[in-house]
């Protein structure tokens, strides 16, 4: 592929799709039955680059009314420029939220439009230091009966997944008895070799969490994510001081004082990131940096086929989220996601960029914006 280093960014597009979830879903503190996906496109010269967050479709007239001004004209291959950009004519509307979701969709995008111009993989344009990324099966929703948490759990197994999460905090955490009869389905159904991860998505006090992470222990869960509120760091401290398994949070990180907050407070023994909501790959490094000055590893949040990418750059990191509902949408809409292999994702290093481009056809039933 030729290499083009003197292109300007042109246009920069965006639509939202959402798409029906499989049956209606839930965790410990919210209910869905639906996922939207908000793609960027952006055309530099002849490529043009590919990002997405998982959002609100309020995003796309975000990117297009005021971030493609932003960026526009910028060198293609200049992306701290354009994000700096970005960073300062959003002032006024405030940077954590949809504001940095829609930064992050451009970010990746630009990204992405720079590793084709230049003829690399994105992972080696980030600096790619691992050639797998370990992933974990994500879901165990709430709302599943027996018989649906057993098929998805089995299911994992089957693709030879190492590792696997369900959902706890049910209610708010006024269910935990079933929370626990739930740990304990899945971990008669997974067996003693494969690791066994909660989530309550900040559904418990620190007095409900630190009993349930007793509890929690003796079916070796090793990963309790986001006990109480990630907007509690000296809660999650707290909890962290008092049970076995790791405690993990950093998911609705939207800019770096979120994470800053969390490894101040020593609230967390794996701190998570999401490249679709903290600004995009720049920021997600920055937040890598200063983790690993902690001695903490990083794990991806979601969006498995664009986060593969951060994490093979990150050299602390432990691993990615497998979630159901992105990977499910990922593989539905785009040529080129990923399939586990061994319990891992590989970065795509046959083409340049990302790899991924949105099937236009398939996306369109579901576009809403």
């Amino acid at each position: 592929m030729t290499r083009r280093t003197d292109v300007g960014v042109d246009t920069v597009r965006a639509a939202a799709y959402t798409v029906p979830t499989e049956t209606p879903e839930a965790d410990g503190t919210l209910a869905w039955d639906s996922t939207t996906l908000v793609v960027c496109h952006v055309d530099a010269g002849p490529v043009t680059g590919l990002g997405y967050t998982y959002a609100h479709p309020v995003c796309v007239p975000l990117i297009e009314d005021t971030l493609a001004d932003l960026v526009r004209g910028h060198d293609a291959l200049d992306v701290p420029g354009a994000w700096a950009a970005m960073q300062r004519g959003i002032r006024n509307l405030g940077r954590p939220g949809l504001v940095s979701c829609a930064m992050s969709a451009v970010e990746c995008a630009l990204q992405d439009a720079k590793a084709r111009l230049l003829g690399i993989p994105l992972a080696s344009l980030l600096g790619r230091c691992h050639p797998r990324v370990p992933i974990y099966g994500s879901g165990g929703f709430t709302t599943y009966d027996e018989a649906t948490t057993r098929r998805q759990l089995e299911r994992w197994l089957e693709m030879g997944l190492p590792r696997v999460k369900i959902k706890i905090g049910e209610a708010r955490g006024s269910r935990v008895r079933r929370d626990l009869d739930r740990v304990a389905l899945a971990r008669k159904t997974i067996g003693p070799e494969v690791e066994l991860y909660v989530d309550a998505n900040g559904g418990y006090s620190v007095g409900q969490a630190v009993r349930a992470g007793d509890a929690l222990a003796e079916h070796d869960v090793t990963w309790f994510e986001e006990p109480v509120s990630s907007d509690d760091p000296a809660g999650l401290a707290r909890v962290r001081e008092q049970v076995r398994p790791d405690v993990t949070a950093g998911e609705y990180g939207y800019h770096l004082p979120h994470f800053v907050a969390l490894l101040g407070a020593g609230a967390v023994d794996c701190l998570q990131v999401d490249v679709t909501r903290c600004g995009g790959y720049g920021e997600w490094l920055r937040v890598a940096s200063l983790a690993a000055g902690e001695g903490i590893e990083i794990s991806g949040h979601c969006a498995p086929n664009l986060s593969v990418h951060g994490m093979a750059a990150t050299s602390n990191m432990r691993h990615l989220e497998y979630f159901r509902d992105h990977e499910r949408i990922e593989r539905m809409l785009f040529d080129g996601a990923l399939d586990p292999e061994g319990g891992a994702l590989a970065p795509d290093v046959s083409r340049p960029g990302n790899g991924l481009t949105l099937r236009e056809s398939d996306a369109a039933r579901y576009r809403v914006g």
